[in-house]
């Protein structure tokens, strides 16, 4: 007889094949690891032990929408829910194991608008310059792991490579030595889903990155590492701990400690570069699609939403290229 563990086990079956079969990254597993199982664990009591899969409607699945919302969460949490459990049925689907997806026919919550607010270049500009005058420049603020001018070299890296090749944060730190292609002027970047890209590597990010070099390999070399100085970990931590890379957190220590203390909004985070680097170039005249190939989006819609674009900004683009604005 069928019991309520259908759910669970289904759940687990599903969840295997996105970790082994996908490629999904590690942080997409575990985020719909967290909502599958929850949702699996609601249908379990609310269906009971004679509860099917096959027997789940889209009223299930709102109800369940329902109970999130009275547990305080926000409207894109939900949305993140539905996501994880619309994923779910449709590989249920596709083995066969219900007829269709219910989830198709429960609405996403509509979301706010929100664009986060970009640097402008003169002030990025202004940060990425101060960490070239900081070199050699070493003070640990009391109890910070990492401080804000403990390794310039580095930081500065780590400043470049966010803004100047709109990488993301588990990208930058995912780097190791031979991503670095130095005779095309590009960087192997390996994107959601293991997808691998060539960004291209600029002028000043290739200058920081030959005046980091050094400073890490001396640090390698005295913690007694020196098997990583060519195969190891491109961005290392600061005291050369465990395997010397550094993580995704102390990234976002470091770049929001050094704009707040170079005068930028308190939000600025990793992503928040990623954001200047689409949004600038376009408003230079890049094409979108080959911001979208430099960011390593699928879709285009996404790599919209990642830009910014004024009203003047749009009228001039306008002006300069319609036919019938001339």
């Amino acid at each position: 007889m069928q019991g309520a563990s259908e759910f669970p086990g289904l759940a687990e079956r599903f969840l295997a094949m996105l970790a082994n079969e996908r490629g999904a990254s590690e942080h997409t597993v575990r985020a719909y690891r967290r909502e599958v199982r929850s949702f699996a664990a609601y249908l379990a009591e609310a269906m009971g032990e004679d509860g099917r899969i096959a027997a789940v409607e889209h009223l299930h699945i709102r109800a369940y929408l329902g109970v999130l919302y009275q547990r305080g969460l926000t409207k894109a949490s939900v949305a993140r829910a539905l996501a994880a459990v619309r994923s779910w049925f449709k590989w249920l689907a596709k083995e066969g194991l219900v007829e269709q997806n219910p989830a198709l026919l429960v609405s996403t919550p509509k979301l706010p608008k929100h664009l986060p607010r970009v640097p402008s270049a003169e002030e990025v500009n202004r940060v990425l310059n101060s960490l070239e005058e900081a070199k050699g420049v070493a003070k640990r603020g009391k109890g910070a792991n990492e401080n804000v001018v403990a390794w310039p070299e580095r930081d500065r890296v780590i400043f470049e490579l966010l803004y100047g090749c709109g990488i993301r944060n588990s990208e930058l730190v995912g780097l190791n030595m031979d991503s670095v292609k130095w005779g095309d002027d590009a960087i192997l970047v390996r994107g959601k889903g293991r997808k691998e890209r060539l960004v291209p590597l600029g002028d000043e990010a290739a200058i920081a990155l030959r005046a980091y070099l050094p400073a890490r390999t001396e640090r390698l070399m005295a913690a007694g590492k020196g098997a990583l100085v060519h195969e190891g970990p491109l961005v290392t931590n600061l005291r050369m701990r465990g395997d010397c890379r550094l993580t995704t957190r102390s990234v976002g220590r470091i770049v929001k400690a050094i704009a707040l203390s170079r005068g930028l909004a308190a939000d600025v985070h990793p992503h928040t570069l990623r954001h200047a680097f689409g949004t600038h170039m376009l408003e230079e005249g890049a094409d979108l699609r080959a911001i979208q190939e430099m960011l390593g989006h699928e879709r285009l819609s996404t790599t919209q939403r990642y830009t910014q674009l004024t009203v003047g900004q749009v009228e001039r683009v306008y002006d300069e290229t319609h036919p019938r604005a001339k």
